[in-house]
């Protein structure tokens, strides 16, 4: 009898029952029906990563698994870039190939912590494309693990974990939405590995409970919102703080500054936020729900990075946040929402970067 896997199977449901109940309900903070929505979505997008990743991580024979896409968005996912993620042993050495396929920026980033479908407890260590060497064609071969070397060549710490691929791109319209784009990746140890055993008992048991962590670190086992706040995320409605790089945050990259701070308008108001792009390799805003999960970027305009920001004469920007096209240029969708997160990011600036300022305004006076 499959008594381990029928245990662990129950389990699965009990987590996500409770995910439901605790994690959207009074104790995360959600009061209002109008969040239930976005919650489930969000929870359900949960469960689609951890099956189809975490389900069957194996860290002998890994496989890149993209992250995040339209379908499934989770975790502050951008609608400008393509995520992948594969486990690792610090026992095992690996070989990736790849190529840059066009993307602005490039890095691999080791998350300690990140194994068995647990959420990361830290970056334990970053290698961006400056740090690559490619051919002509931009076809480029790293190590991750083994003895050191001085380029192409990224350490595992002993207890292994995860390594999250980003690959950006500063196109006029958002490339995660194209059906044609191909960042070419792959991963194998260079050891020699024997076949792994047949699907048994404690082997599909094994499996399910990496779904389980995955669905539980995000959720009832995870962060309860105020207990960590990064100094460049700001509380305070329509006001963000400097931007700022987030240090070993997991999840973070350490190459980029960022901003976060929650929007507040009324049915008949807008947001007007003006800046300036900073000298970077790559910037970006987004627009989140409450749950860090992007707005519709298939359908509407809730994103700019420079490629299609219109400037003023003297170099700023001028942006606006509005439930309908207010026929200027740089329009953010709300989608009718009266609230939500809006997220900068700056990967390898140079010099300062001017905080972003907003002002609430009557729609009727854009």
């Amino acid at each position: 009898m499959a008594d381990q896997t029928r245990l662990a199977w129950n389990h699965l449901l009990d987590s996500l029952r409770d995910a439901g109940e605790r994690w959207l309900g009074p104790e995360w903070g959600i009061t209002m029906d109008g969040d239930l929505p976005d919650g489930f979505r969000n929870l359900t997008h949960i469960l689609q990563s951890a099956l189809y990743s975490h389900q069957e991580f194996d860290i002998q024979r890994p496989v890149f698994r993209r992250i995040v896409s339209p379908t499934r968005s989770f975790t502050g996912d951008n609608p400008d870039a393509l995520y992948f993620e594969a486990p690792v042993s610090g026992s095992l050495q690996y070989r990736v190939r790849g190529n840059f396929a066009g993307a602005v920026y490039t890095s691999f980033t080791v998350e300690a912590g990140g194994h068995d479908g647990n959420y990361p407890t830290g970056l334990a260590g970053v290698l961006n494309d400056t740090e690559i060497d490619a051919d002509s064609n931009g076809d480029y071969e790293i190590w991750l693990g083994g003895p050191q070397r001085s380029r192409n060549w990224l350490a595992l710490p002993e207890a292994g974990g995860r390594i999250t691929t980003r690959h950006y791109f500063e196109w006029s319209s958002p490339a995660a939405v194209s059906q044609t784009l191909h960042v070419p990746l792959s991963i194998e140890s260079t050891s020699p590995v024997e076949a792994p055993p047949k699907w048994d008992d404690e082997r599909m048991a094994a499996a399910l409970q990496r779904v389980i962590n995955h669905v539980r670190t995000k959720t009832v086992d995870g962060i309860k919102p105020g207990q960590i706040v990064p100094s460049w995320v700001s509380t305070t409605p329509n006001v963000f703080h400097q931007p700022e790089k987030p240090g070993t945050l997991a999840l973070a990259a350490a190459d980029a500054a960022y901003s976060m701070a929650p929007f507040v308008i009324g049915p008949d108001q807008a947001l007007v936020i003006t800046g300036r792009w900073p000298d970077c390799r790559f910037a970006n805003v987004c627009l989140w729900t409450r749950f860090s999960q992007m707005f519709d970027y298939v359908n509407r305009p809730v994103s700019r990075n420079r490629a299609n920001t219109q400037l003023e004469a003297d170099g700023s920007f001028r942006m606006v946040i509005a439930h309908s096209d207010p026929g200027v240029p740089n329009w953010l969708d709300s989608e009718g929402r009266m609230y939500g997160s809006v997220f900068w990011r700056f990967f390898l600036p140079e010099g300062d970067i001017e905080t972003p300022q907003a002002t609430v305004v009557q729609w009727s006076d854009l």
